[in-house]
């Protein structure tokens, strides 16, 4: 074997194979010549191949497992695009110019949906896709230089929001092809043939990267930044330019560098590390490469990659270096993720890349037990495997293991030369720095296993004498420091920003020669007493801490004139005073911390005795439990202490700067005020029980609390507010409402949301004030000034886009939207489903606007799933009210379909329901008998007859359903296929006898009112007549049987000659299919006969 030639200094890195993906391939049988792999795509968990015919492979990259196959008969498929921000979406273009938006739904084990497609690009060859970084918005360019966006739905947010199909639009028409798309932050990189163009999609503004032009394919990217102290920069943007070159782009578009790489090119290539062959490095100097840049991709760590059909170049843009580049034959396309390449070739074959530096690289191959080529890497990057920062990852023993792997026979050469880089090996303890340096002449150190410096001091060493001189420095400031102690509690602990300002004024007056904090002055008693009551607010900070932080300005040391002057004379007033509040200080911060610590003790002797389930599952003793740990939250967190603690406790919100008393709720006139003209009446159903909200609710902490005794406070707040809503019958306990208002900080806010649906017919006041707790703690929210703005649609937007979007903080913003839109935001409610709730809707709105979001929610779903919906709408407790609402809104008058003593009028079941289809679901919603037999009584009392007779049929009450059939005067009603037909000679009877009296009784009422008699045998309109039941009764019994039930029931019915005519075919009909049925026996009984013999 020759020697391995040695890489320059500068190569650190390799690209490295490791998989062989070519048994995926054969599974997937894409390496046979009908078939190929035409793209790919890659994301953290998938890999995406697609196929010539249409074909999107989905494979799972752990393990390499196909878990997905999905089909699309318009064309091959030429782009693959994953969200980056949900792997459950995936966009796919065809040949045919389909775009297509899949959601995957693998995760909740549910089928892959189409939620968005585009045909805006028919006809013409689609050459980028590039997803949004933030929404699922999916953009697209062409060959003619179109470029358009569609936005894709998703189940995730409600199901009725996957069937909201979303409009193309198009963005810009450029010069020419597009050649590569990129977006980041709201910008849209468009890379034509001729230039490349930046728009802002927020803003809809566009604009050219740079003024000369180019003609070819050339790509361009963005490329994050670094993420330093003062936040994330503004990326940056990289454009290809002919000749190797690269422009360098501000976010804005603007030129900033032009990046040379002509004569970077000009070095050798590394080679590739792979299993399928030796890597193969020719040291031999290269002339300068002039490369078009095709495509840009961002890749690893602050670098650039592109490629051609023979080799791949990895750049680094910061500071305009080549980090290297690797001869790979064929290559057709690339995707990217983090330092991971997977390439198609032309011949359809697949390789998986990773970028490494040497001695990872080393590592990976050592742990695969490929012991050759691990030993090639070492001698060809010996520059980097021999310095101490490659021991981390391959120690000593680990090469000396791989020379004792590597056989004498077959690899006599790179032994040798693996010999020489043992030899060449710094050990990881070696490097040091002058500092390192300068601490090791006056102290002693060993090194750790772990990579520790243990540093071991001498006495009387120069380091420990400078430490000494600093303590005491320390200790002489703190002396002086304690009689400035009280003056500078009082200056951090000022609360008012006015007073601030004023002193910031007057320190800088041109009279005051020194810089001497104004808080020095004498105070007032009383306002001095208010800064001791503040700094008590920070008792959890240790004694220590607080000194520290009371330190005075360095500059007031460093001022003799002001020490023998000022100084004095402040002392000489404000000592003795100082003294006093100071001790005073003091007991208030220990009384503090007492408290704090009983509270901890009680609550966590409240969380002890609830582990036992005896107590847990007991109310009467969970009850006892509560209270007595109520007292000591009364005591410490009650609400005797409503202004708000010092504004840099990290525990307080940035709202606690605020008044709690301003964030009470509003009175109902006030809340009238503010609402529009057409929706002033919408809160007039809440008004009685805003009426009880008359206390302040607390939503932020009154002091700042350990975060391990905040869980345990808020699940015992949370269980005493379930417990005193639903079954709290001491009379020491706080109500539900009083607790609620002044312990809101506490709540869980979801299981609170929960109670109060629950309660809210028996105590709707517990609703407003969860409401208006959310209202003030939402009110920061970016959302509130979009819904302030009156933009329906964009508030809507807003809130689908709202991250993190929990249950009571959405429904705070819903209830916004619907104090300002009314009606129609309350229509739009349906897509926030199951997030928001008909439960919660009801709560908020007036009835006929929650008919109408129900209505709109229940059609949301197809024609087969709608039932099936509507029964797994929680809560099932709300269904008859429901259904109450449903027959008292947009139905007819109980005139039309009541007579005064309360019986069917006639012909009222023809009458129209606005509801009816909502009507129909609802009784067909399985439910008990009890139930059924309300709805039945409830559609009785308004009249709604078609739902009665439905319920009737169902609770088997045919009875009555026969009598209103007969009232009604529909003989429909009974031949129907939801109709109640008789089915037993009883029921048959039943209906002749009393169609009889009904009859007789219009009869009677006709000669009143002197329109003569007709003895009930004109069949006029499908009305109920004994002449219409007689036919309808002898198409099932036959004639003859018909007329004997007649007779039974003593009725004479002179039948029309039509009538005549109908029973004599039903005669002949019959005595025909009796023929015939005797025919067949007689010839089935032959036949038998003669398989018998």
């Amino acid at each position: 074997m020759p020697l391995v030639p040695v890489v320059p200094d500068n190569c650190s890195h390799v690209l490295a194979e490791f998989d062989c993906l070519d048994p995926l391939l054969s599974a997937l049988r894409l390496d046979s010549g009908r078939l190929k792999c035409t793209c790919l795509a890659v994301s953290r968990k998938w890999l995406a191949l697609g196929t010539s015919a249409g074909g999107l492979h989905l494979i799972q990259r752990e393990g390499w497992k196909q878990r997905l196959f999905l089909i699309h008969k318009e064309g091959s498929i030429t782009h693959l695009a994953c969200c980056p921000h949900d792997e459950d979406f995936i966009a796919v273009a065809t040949s045919q110019g389909l775009v297509v938006v899949w959601e995957l739904q693998l995760e909740r084990r549910g089928r892959p949906e189409r939620v968005s497609v585009s045909w805006e690009h028919r006809g013409q060859a689609i050459t980028a896709v590039c997803w949004d970084t933030s929404v699922l918005k999916v953009y697209v360019g062409d060959s003619a230089g179109k470029v358009s966006y569609l936005r894709a739905g998703s189940t995730k947010l409600g199901k009725g929001s996957a069937f909201v199909m979303f409009p193309v639009q198009t963005v810009a028409t450029v010069d020419s092809r597009v050649v590569q798309l990129g977006y980041h932050d709201g910008r849209l990189l468009v890379s034509s043939l001729s230039r490349c163009y930046l728009c802002d999609t927020e803003r809809e503004k566009f604009w050219r990267v740079g003024s000369k032009e180019r003609d070819g394919e050339y790509g361009a990217c963005f490329l994050p930044q670094f993420r330093g102290s003062l936040g994330a920069s503004p990326p940056l943007l990289y454009c290809a330019r002919p000749g190797s070159r690269i422009w360098e782009a501000s976010f804005n578009g603007e030129v900033l560098s032009t990046h040379q790489f002509k004569q970077l090119l000009a070095c050798p290539s590394l080679p590739l590390i792979s299993y399928r062959t030796e890597p193969n490095y020719n040291p031999l100097q290269k002339s300068p490469q002039s490369i078009a840049f095709t495509k840009l991709l961002y890749f690893g760590d602050q670098n650039l990659l592109t490629w051609t059909d023979s080799a791949i170049y990895i750049l680094t843009p910061h500071n305009g270096q080549l980090l290297l580049w690797t001869e790979v034959k064929d290559l057709l396309d690339v995707a990217v993720y983090r330092n991971e390449l997977f390439c198609l070739h032309a011949s359809g074959r697949l390789s998986h890349f990773s970028l490494l530096s040497a001695e990872r690289c080393v590592e990976r191959l050592l742990r695969r037990e490929a012991w050759p080529l691990a030993a090639t890497v070492c001698c060809m990057f010996q520059q980097t495997i021999t310095t101490s920062r490659a021991r981390k990852s391959i120690p000593i023993d680990r090469l000396e293991h791989l020379k004792a792997q590597l056989s004498v026979d077959a690899h006599q050469e790179l032994i040798g030369q693996l010999e020489e880089v043992l030899t060449k090996l710094e050990p990881l303890d070696s490097a040091s720095s002058s500092r390192r340096s300068s601490i090791s002449s006056h102290e002693s150190f060993n090194v750790l296993d772990c990579g520790i410096y243990r540093v071991i001091s001498r006495r009387g060493s120069q380091s420990d004498e400078e430490t000494g001189s600093v303590l005491n420095q320390s200790t002489s400031e703190e002396e002086r420091l304690k009689e400035f102690s009280f003056v500078q509690e009082e200056d951090q602990a000022d609360p008012d920003p006015q007073s601030r300002e004023r002193m910031d004024t007057e320190r800088s007056e041109p009279g005051m020669q020194f810089h001497l904090p104004l808080s020095f002055r004498p105070k007032p008693p009383r306002i001095a007493l208010q800064a001791v009551k503040d700094s008590v607010s920070s008792f959890v900070k240790k004694t220590t801490e607080k000194i520290n932080t009371l330190q005075m300005n360095s500059e007031l040391w460093q001022r003799p004139e002001l020490r023998e002057g000022f100084q004095a004379e402040v002392f000489s007033s404000t000592s003795a005073y100082a003294e006093e509040m100071a001790n005073e200080g003091q007991n208030e911060v220990s009384t503090a911390e007492m408290e704090m610590q009983e509270l901890l003790l009680a609550t966590d002797q409240a969380i002890t005795s609830l582990q036992d389930p005896l107590v847990l599952l007991d109310s009467v003793c969970l009850e006892e439990v509560l209270l007595e740990w109520l007292p000591f939250l009364e005591r410490i967190l009650g609400p005797d202490e409503l202004q708000p603690a010092a504004p840099d406790d990290s525990i307080m919100d940035e709202s606690e700067e605020d008044d709690p008393q301003e964030s009470s709720t509003c009175s109902p006139e006030e809340q009238n005020e503010t609402l529009e003209p057409d929706v002033e009446g919408r809160c007039e159903v809440q008004l009685e029980a805003n009426k009880h909200v008359a206390k302040p609710i607390r939503v932020t902490w009154p002091k700042p609390v350990p975060s391990d005794l905040q869980a345990h406070l808020s699940e015992l707040a949370t269980l005493y507010t379930e417990l005193s809503c639903f079954g709290n019958t001491n009379p020491k306990a706080l109500e539900c409402q009083t607790f609620l208002c002044r312990y809101f900080f506490l709540l869980d806010h979801e299981r609170v949301r929960r109670m109060c649906l629950l309660c809210h017919q028996d105590q709707p006041q517990l609703m407003s004030c969860f409401m208006e707790a959310m209202l003030e703690l939402t009110q920061s929210c970016k959302v509130v000034e979009v819904i302030h703005r009156g933009d329906l649609s964009k508030s809507l937007r807003s809130l689908r886009e709202l991250q993190p979007r929990t249950p009571p903080s959405l429904l705070a913003h819903l209830h916004r939207l619907y104090r300002k839109h009314g009606e129609a935001a309350v229509r739009s409610f349906s897509q926030f489903y199951p997030t928001i709730t008909p439960a919660d809707v009801v709560t908020m709105c007036q009835p006929s606007h929650f008919l109408a979001y129900l209505n709109d929610l229940v059609q949301s779903q197809t024609e087969e799933h709608r039932l099936a919906f509507l029964q797994s709408v929680e809560p099932q407790s709300l269904r008859e009210d429901w259904l109450e609402l449903a027959l008292t809104h947009h139905a007819p008058p109980l005139c039309d379909t009541l007579t005064p003593d309360h019986q069917p009028r006639w012909r009222s079941h023809s009458l129209s329901w606005g509801y009816h289809r909502l009507l129909s679901l609802l009784i067909r919603l399985p439910s008990d008998f009890h139930s059924k037999q309300k709805m039945a009584a409830t559609c009785y009392d308004h009249g709604y007859w078609s739902g009665y007779l439905y319920l009737c049929k169902e609770l088997q009450q045919r009875t009555e359903a026969f009598s209103t059939i007969c009232q009604l005067d529909d003989i429909r009603l009974l031949e129907e296929p939801d109709g109640v037909e008789p089915q037993t000679l009883d029921e048959w009877k039943f209906l002749i006898r009393h169609c009889a009296s009904s009859c007789a009784s219009a009869d009677q009422l006709k000669v009143v009112n002197g329109e003569g008699s007709t003895n009930g045998s004109t069949v006029i309109g499908g009305r109920m007549g004994l002449e219409s039941v007689m036919l309808l009764l002898a198409r099932t019994v036959g004639s003859d049987s018909a007329l004997s039930v007649l007779e039974d029931c003593g009725v004479q019915v002179e039948l029309s000659d039509h009538s005549k005519l109908l029973c004599e075919l039903l005669r002949l009909a019959e005595r025909r299919q009796r023929a015939l049925i005797q025919t067949m026996l007689e010839r089935c009984d032959r036949f038998l006969w003669s398989q018998h013999a």
